[in-house]
């Protein structure tokens, strides 16, 4: 993420980011990844009035430099499930600037507002960072998180995309709460939380992406073979977001 205390270049050595032949493998894995599971979903086309996700309401929060048309194959599939998705409607994620904050903020509340009970949130890379903070400023109306290949930690803030977002900073700026949200947000998240990530990722660090865990509320890591970018499309990825956003046997009502 963001080198706030400047201790590191952008540019400089990231030995805890992921091995270069494993961002060099990043395109050709999510074009396997991407097609298994168009494949599968249409192989396994779900019965009809088979309503697996019941209607529960989920918003999809891209990750860093990507946009809904990124997410569009998860969004796809949580909808054939049964599942009222959303996605975020802010364009290209570039990061804590006050219009992606504020608007973000905007965006779940409108969400919210449609529904009487809380909204899932999955949130893909950066996007899970995104989550987390929704989950702590509105614990009552989340209902749960789940957290693609998210590097929340301090020790998993050296990525691939590092240099990117420096970049981003100089040419759209950032919030002056950046700091503190990203303070916040990694604090122990108050409502249920799955971190799905892998030892292959090739963008993220693996071990920043991981929560510590706890039975009340859940907090879990579940661990997959997948490419960064792939962990939106990717079939196994994708069955345990179903199963984890269906789980939840307690529904609660807001106020």
């Amino acid at each position: 993420m963001y080198d706030f205390h400047g201790d590191q270049t952008a540019s400089g050595d990231a030995s805890s980011a992921p091995p270069l032949a494993l961002t060099a493998l990043e395109l050709p894995r999510v074009l396997g990844e991407y097609t298994a599971s168009r494949l599968l979903d249409v192989a396994l086309k779900p019965m009809p009035g088979r309503a697996v996700g019941e209607g529960r309401p989920v918003l999809v929060l891209p990750g860093f430099a990507a946009d809904d048309r990124l997410t569009g194959r998860l969004r796809g599939h949580l909808r054939s499930r049964g599942f009222r998705v959303h996605g975020w409607q802010l364009g290209s994620n570039i990061g804590l600037t006050d219009r992606l904050v504020d608007g973000l903020t905007d965006r779940f509340l409108a969400v919210a507002d449609q529904y009487e009970q809380p909204v899932s949130i999955v949130g893909w890379s950066f996007g899970g960072l995104l989550a987390r903070r929704l989950a702590h400023e509105y614990p009552d109306r989340v209902a749960r998180i789940v957290c693609l290949g998210s590097p929340w930690r301090a020790d998993g803030e050296r990525t691939r995309a590092t240099a990117m977002f420096e970049r981003s900073r100089v040419k759209h700026g950032i919030s002056e709460r950046a700091l503190d949200i990203i303070t916040r947000l990694r604090e122990p998240v108050p409502v249920p939380v799955t971190a799905v990530y892998s030892r292959t990722d090739g963008i993220v660090p693996w071990r920043g992406c991981r929560v510590e865990e706890r039975p009340e509320p859940l907090a879990e890591n579940v661990e997959v073979l997948s490419s960064h970018v792939g962990l939106v499309s990717n079939p196994l990825v994708l069955r345990i977001v179903v199963d984890r956003l269906t789980r939840d046997a307690s529904v609660r009502t807001v106020a």
